[in-house]
């Protein structure tokens, strides 16, 4: 019997991320299994959480390296020696080289707080209610050398409150990020997803739109409408 996919989890803070992913793991919903979880903060919560449930952990911080080049060295020879099949950045704070990033193309992956291309970057609860927006969510794409512009697989959306505040948007956004994540490695996992230059194909169908949880995608990761390919 093969073993599941490996995954190696990225985390910089409390590890709601992961923990999300574990959960669906531990509920069979997601057939995988998390090697390691690695910091760039030796306090981050995502270590803490990960020690309790018995995955290894690394803390490889950025401060301990001359150059930010040594860093991304070490930090990749620390996932090779997990041999992941995908790498999962779940609230990794740190924007990583073109080199590190071409190494892992269409292995790596990563959860941004807003319906991408908008919003690329920080702060983006606040810029939807300066932007006037009456839709907020999260993506995950794939990560390219550019910041947040990797291709999108899949999205989940929520309406904006006329009351809503920057804090009350990541509340609410938060559960949502905690179905998206899982539901979109499960699909990646259960499906030949492949990244060719800029288009996401699954299963030889290049995806016109990223898939929408709920529409086109369930929290198993199976695709509800061929259409949304």
């Amino acid at each position: 019997m093969s073993e599941y996919p490996r995954l190696v989890i990225m985390a910089s803070g409390r590890g709601s991320n992961f923990q999300a992913i574990q959960d669906a793991i531990e509920q069979r919903r997601l057939a995988a299994t998390t090697c390691a979880v690695i910091s760039d903060r030796a306090n981050a919560g995502a270590l803490e959480l990960a020690t309790e449930q018995g995955i290894d952990t690394l803390c490889i911080e950025p401060r301990h390296f001359a150059h930010r080049t040594d860093f991304e060295r070490a930090l990749m020879t620390a996932i090779n020696g997990f041999s992941p099949n995908w790498v999962v950045l779940a609230g990794f704070m740190r924007v990583l080289g073109a080199d590190f990033v071409r190494h892992y193309h269409g292995r790596m992956i990563n959860i941004h707080p807003s319906l991408l291309p908008r919003h690329r970057g920080l702060h983006t609860h606040r810029r939807v209610l300066e932007a006037g927006e009456d839709e907020h969510g999260a993506s995950v794409h794939f990560v390219t050398p550019a910041l947040d512009a990797g291709p999108v697989i899949a999205q989940v959306q929520m309406p904006v409150a006329q009351h809503d505040t920057p804090d009350t948007l990541a509340d609410r956004l938060l559960p949502l990020e905690h179905r998206l994540y899982p539901a979109t490695l499960a699909l990646l996992i259960n499906h030949r997803v492949e990244l060719r230059d800029e288009d996401i194909c699954i299963d030889d169908h290049t995806l016109a739109t990223p898939l929408r949880l709920g529409r086109d995608l369930d929290d198993h990761g199976r695709l509800v409408e061929p259409g949304g390919r």
